[in-house]
């Protein structure tokens, strides 16, 4: 439905992919499978945290958290986009897609400085030992983690408020499965100069913050674990890291590939399959990580099933 130059927009239409409906069965199988699985991997996963005492450290406090913010990030979308799937109708309320925007926008933000504050303990740990449990007390860890959460739902409301206060004539169909920033601008009748500045800022800001802290904890990392003479002590001084290493470099690279590429018309559709793999494929993937990755994990996950009759 087009919108008249004088017509409020009270929904949207989110179009999703080209030619979904052919084929909706096999995409809502796929997604309700990985979502499914995203829910118990990330929902387990703070399950045995809270639970075994040996994985109530700095490290396993922040990737409780980050189970909790890809759980948040990835139903703040999948569920909508499960039921348009099965929808003639692929509507969502101008509110609903406001706050999809807002909640979704401030967990990834979240998940990005969890992830670098995650980088920052793991540096202690290896570059610090002996102070490591004073340095990465329970205030310090706590003002990491609100740190994070501040900033997420800083960028999230600016950015949000900024795009809902725009005009929408144009049209009311999204292209995309989902309220993005974006896609949502594209409709808009009102200069959107300021938006894409801001929006451009935020994510840039966010992302070089983040991942300069990122890449400066694990230059100090490697120098450390280079220094280790023994063998042994540098493996298992890198196998900490690993997996955290590993879930940093597919979320910020998918992430920096959605928002600070080139876009042109041509490369929506790969935008989409990209929103796709890190919405709903990376909350999927961290706790298969961590679990194979980290042999913290895989004891507590054993000792659970020691208990399990």
């Amino acid at each position: 439905m087009e919108q008249d130059n004088d017509t409020q927009v009270t929904e949207f239409l989110l179009l999703g992919f080209a030619g979904q409906h052919k084929s909706w069965r096999v995409l809502f199988t796929g997604l309700l499978m990985i979502y499914v699985a995203t829910l118990v991997g990330n929902a387990g996963l703070i399950l045995l945290i809270k639970t075994d005492s040996s994985l109530h450290t700095p490290m396993y406090f922040f990737l409780q958290n980050l189970a909790f913010v890809d759980l948040s990030y990835a139903t703040a979308i999948t569920p909508k986009m499960l039921h348009n799937l099965m929808s003639a109708k692929n509507s969502i309320s101008f509110f609903g897609c406001m706050v999809q925007l807002l909640v979704y926008g401030a967990f990834v933000t979240s998940d990005c400085y969890i992830l670098a504050a995650m980088a920052v303990d793991r540096y202690v740990a290896i570059c610090n030992p002996l102070r490591y449990g004073t340095v990465m007390s329970q205030r310090v860890c706590s003002q990491l983690l609100t740190g994070s959460y501040f900033m997420g739902f800083l960028n999230a409301s600016v950015n949000t408020s900024f795009t809902f206060s725009l005009n929408f004539c144009k049209s009311n169909k999204i292209n995309h499965f989902f309220c993005d920033g974006p896609p949502i601008l594209a409709l808009s009748c009102s200069s959107i100069y300021v938006n894409i500045m801001l929006l451009t800022v935020s994510v840039g800001f966010n992302l070089t913050f983040t991942v300069s802290v990122v890449i400066f904890s694990y230059m100090f990392i490697l120098s450390a674990i280079l220094k280790i003479s023994s063998a042994a002590g540098r493996k298992k001084a890198f196998s900490t890291c690993a997996s955290h290493l590993t879930a940093v470099t597919i979320f910020y690279g998918t992430l920096s590939y959605m928002y600070l590429h080139h876009r042109t018309i041509e490369s929506q559709e790969q935008e989409k399959m990209a929103s796709i793999f890190y919405g709903v494929v990376i909350p999927m993937l961290n706790p298969i990580i961590y679990s194979l990755r980290n042999q913290d994990v895989r004891e507590a996950l054993k000792g659970v099933g020691k208990k399990c009759p």
